[in-house]
């Protein structure tokens, strides 16, 4: 009796710009059986050659990326020739709503490893079923009904962050923004400050500045995110070096590149 073949792992592509992104989806794959990851790529123009020439069974596609976004990677390669896609962004906004229709799935940057299971899970079905073909189908009619970001001259509201993911020993903590006072850079990682306690989370610090409110949040340095209106004091040191004191009396540096923005913003003079 011949014996049954085991099932061909799931072929998947991973397309992010940001290193931790990437890292991110590549350590939750990991973690899961019958994954294959066939390689990454870190902006559009890689993401339609790795297609092309890898045809996975899945992609995970970054939507905001420096040349070309997601549904231009989708226009470049062809409907057609598409994986099973499962959009990633960073933002909760209007292009939603185009994801929902052309694409398997979709998450929003920060997604929790339940959110991810279940986008997998989906993905995993949809190729036992064979359904890209169906799938394929909504990514054409999206593109035709020229779906996309809003032009320049009419930008969307942003959408900036209310809630944060925190993962730790298996479980995810929701961490509200309001309750953040500052965030420290600790490595590829950033720690939210909340009163005395202190959340680890797999963001870079450039990504959290972009998707807080900057009329309450402001970087002050490379290494730290400072909620605005919880500075008590600026204080000038010797040798030009700058800090601001909270109202917890925690003080932070500010960088020289960042002071004269930090000091309009507090109504600082010279």
């Amino acid at each position: 009796m011949t014996p049954a073949e085991s099932p061909r792992p799931l072929r998947i592509l991973i397309v992010d710009d940001e290193l931790l992104g990437r890292e991110r989806i590549a350590g939750l794959l990991r973690a899961e059986p019958g994954i294959e990851i066939i390689g990454m790529a870190d902006d559009g123009a890689a993401a339609v050659d790795a297609i092309r020439a890898q045809r996975p069974d899945v992609v995970f596609l970054d939507y905001q990326m420096p040349g070309r976004n997601g549904l231009e990677v989708v226009r470049d390669v062809g409907p057609a020739n598409m994986p099973v896609t499962i959009f990633v962004t960073a933002h909760d906004d209007h292009a939603v709503k185009a994801f929902e229709l052309a694409a398997l799935d979709y998450l929003v940057k920060p997604f929790d490893d339940e959110r991810f299971e279940q986008s997998l899970k989906r993905a995993r079905r949809a190729v036992e079923l064979q359904d890209v073909d169906r799938l394929r189908g909504q990514l054409l009619a999206v593109l035709q009904q020229g779906v996309a970001p809003a032009s320049p001259s009419a930008p969307a509201a942003p959408s900036y962050l209310e809630r944060v993911a925190v993962e730790s020993r298996g479980k995810v903590r929701v961490v509200p923004v309001a309750q953040i006072d500052y965030i420290l850079a600790a490595g590829v990682y950033a720690e939210l400050h909340v009163g005395d306690r202190r959340y680890i989370v797999r963001e870079s610090m450039q990504t959290l500045e972009e998707r807080l409110d900057p009329r309450v949040f402001m970087r002050i340095h490379r290494s730290s995110i400072v909620r605005l209106e919880l500075v008590d004091l600026f204080l000038r040191g010797e040798g030009g070096d700058y800090e601001v004191q909270l109202k917890s009396g925690v003080k932070l540096s500010v960088s020289r590149s960042r002071r004269e923005a930090i000091e309009q913003r507090l109504g600082v003079t010279s």
